[in-house]
């Protein structure tokens, strides 16, 4: 990878690992989180009122929004709900990474590099050690395997993307799959949370609330989302899959700078597995061949 698109792929991590504090402040301020869900996307939708349509088919842009939005936070919030702590969740959403490169290896014929393998090996036990120190009781097998199947959507929604290819603009991509959750989202929370809480919700925002939504529509969404698109319609996705394995060591950094969250020495070991995965995973390693050789 280029050391700017390197860089794109960083930011992207810092953001979604960010994200997590401000879905924590938004929940905090009494929104509910399908409610919060359905609020984000639209406003991630608002710019297809001046963007025009990627040049992407609508079956297939319906198809990646469905998993990429629909099918990975559905089924996060209900794992969650069912009996997962919102720490082991974030880790968990990580095993992604190695979805989408089984995946992709069987659908796209990307095969990994011995070196990809071996980050991510040595990058899976990073997360693991992160897992052990999360911390408390309450995980139930419905919770896991929902929030683990957020991840298996989360894998689909990338080799989709993926097989895209250049779409015309990653911004204008991400904005209009954002019209694809919004009904599912507020069907699912007229359901689940209730005509009343929504009420309650809606007629007592608070600025945490304002906020939380904001901040995970423009910045998570479109900018994340948008980054992250750019990324894979010019590399492998076993490449840039990977990178998403920084967001636990993201959020466990921003969570202890802005709300003061400590962790000990198993989880600075984790970080550090996990990064070291990552410069061997995605960083070239051997020299081009000289001229001569060429």
């Amino acid at each position: 990878m280029k050391p700017a698109h390197i860089a794109l792929a960083l930011l992207t991590t810092a953001i979604w690992g960010f994200n997590f504090v401000m879905i924590r402040v938004a929940l905090d301020s009494g929104l509910p989180p399908l409610l919060m869900a359905a609020l984000r996307f639209v406003v991630a939708a608002l710019p297809v009122l001046w963007l025009p349509r990627p040049t992407i088919s609508t079956g297939r842009l319906v198809a990646i929004a469905a998993f990429l939005f629909v099918g990975q936070f559905g089924l996060l919030f209900t794992g969650m709900a069912a009996g997962m702590p919102p720490g082991l969740a974030s880790v968990t959403q990580q095993s992604q990474a190695f979805m989408t490169g089984l995946i992709a290896a069987a659908v796209l014929r990307e095969r990994p590099t011995p070196c990809t393998v071996a980050g991510m090996a040595v990058a899976f036990l990073g997360l693991a050690l992160i897992a052990t120190t999360v911390g408390g009781g309450g995980v139930t097998a419905l919770g896991l395997g929902l929030c683990l199947s957020a991840a298996a959507s989360w894998a689909v929604g990338n080799v989709l993307l993926r097989g895209a290819g250049e779409t015309g603009g990653a911004l204008a991509l991400m904005s209009w799959m954002s019209l694809v959750p919004i009904l599912p989202f507020f069907a699912m929370s007229l359901a689940i949370e209730g005509p009343g809480t929504i009420a309650h919700a809606l007629t007592h925002l608070q600025w945490g609330g304002v906020a939380g939504v904001l901040y995970v529509a423009v910045a998570a969404t479109s900018v994340g989302y948008g980054i992250w698109g750019f990324l894979m319609a010019r590399y492998p996705a076993t490449t840039v899959a990977p990178f998403a394995l920084l967001v636990p060591v993201t959020g466990a950094a921003s969570a202890a700078l802005v709300v003061g969250e400590s962790f000990g020495p198993m989880r600075l070991v984790g970080m550090a597995l996990v990064l070291a995965g990552l410069g061997i995973g995605v960083l070239r390693w051997r020299r081009d061949p000289a001229p001569a050789a060429r």
